[in-house]
């Protein structure tokens, strides 16, 4: 079994749970996930099973959708609801121009500082675990882009809003929600979360537990799974024939030509599968080498 599962996260499970819940239910190891969503936010959770953990490097830096609830007036401790709250200030919501105003603002290349409640390391130790000891630490910043960012909704009477964005790896989202309500001159924390779009999986696509846990007892699940290549569609192609469809798969390396894609890493197809992923080789400009090998397709 080879492929993606396009899973639709419940409210409640780390990323990690959610691979170890298929594990038990597909009893097999070689599964994983694409990118850590914290425990109460839902939605799009590609979940790669056999040789589609292979592909898991090429899937993370891809750009992912989001609806995320600012809530104006009071700051937390984690930046979202779960937290405790460390700031208040009385609102007066802000006028529908005023808000898009600000979310102009945050459009394309923004420097983040990366939340305190967070797993990126410092000094070798994660920065949560600086906020638990009460720790003074630097956080570190980082450029992240954000390639659409737009209103959709208000909620006056809750002081809230809800946006929609479309961003890059590494960013977060609860600390960009922080990001806007200082911008509109209050103390803010990210409501609810949901992710709607991971690059070529949109929600609607997506399989809860109970629909996985049916399509097992009904001898469908394979149904289900997306297989690579879409996955990959995102990435420059090389097209082989028969005779060097072989060669592919026997790991070979080959001298660089004109037909090889610049940009890095490619994927190898026969017949619209993909056999592989290559790149130049480390040690020799000349030459390209294979990153991974899908073994699904017979030599």
């Amino acid at each position: 079994m080879n492929g993606i599962i396009p899973l639709h996260k419940p409210k409640g499970m780390t990323s990690h749970d959610c691979v170890m819940k298929l594990r038990r239910l597909l009893k097999m190891k070689k599964i994983g996930h694409t990118g850590t969503l914290d425990p109460e936010v839902t939605g799009v959770l590609p979940i790669c099973i056999g040789e589609g953990t292979k592909i898991i490097p090429f899937l993370s830096p891809l750009p992912k959708t989001y609806i995320a609830e600012v809530c104006l007036g009071q700051a937390t401790e984690t930046e979202d609801k779960e937290g405790k709250v460390i700031e208040k200030a009385h609102v007066h919501f802000p006028s529908s121009a005023q808000i898009e105003a600000v979310l102009d603002r945050f459009h394309g290349q923004v420097t983040q500082v990366t939340p305190l409640y967070s797993a990126v390391k410092v000094k070798g130790k994660k920065l949560y675990e600086y906020a638990r000891q009460n720790i003074p630490v630097e956080r570190p910043s980082r450029q992240i882009n954000l390639f659409n960012i737009k209103k959709l909704a208000e909620n006056k009477e809750n002081n809230s809003f809800t946006i929609e964005v479309t961003c890059s790896k590494g960013t977060y989202i609860r600390t960009l929600c922080v990001d806007i309500g200082k911008a509109l001159g209050y103390p803010a924390h990210m409501g609810k979360l949901l992710r709607t779009k991971t690059d070529q999986i949109q929600l609607e696509e997506t399989y809860t537990f109970d629909e996985l846990e049916n399509a097992l007892e009904t001898n469908t699940f394979e149904e289900k799974l997306l297989p690579l290549e879409k996955m990959l569609a995102h990435m420059p192609t090389w097209t082989v024939d028969e005779k060097m469809k072989i060669r592919v798969l026997q790991g070979q390396k080959f001298k660089r030509s004109k037909d090889h894609p610049l940009e890095e890493p490619f994927k190898v197809t026969w017949q619209d599968k993909v056999l592989a992923v290559y790149g130049t080789h480390p040690e020799k400009a000349d030459e390209i080498k294979p990153i991974r090998i899908f073994n699904i397709h017979k030599v």
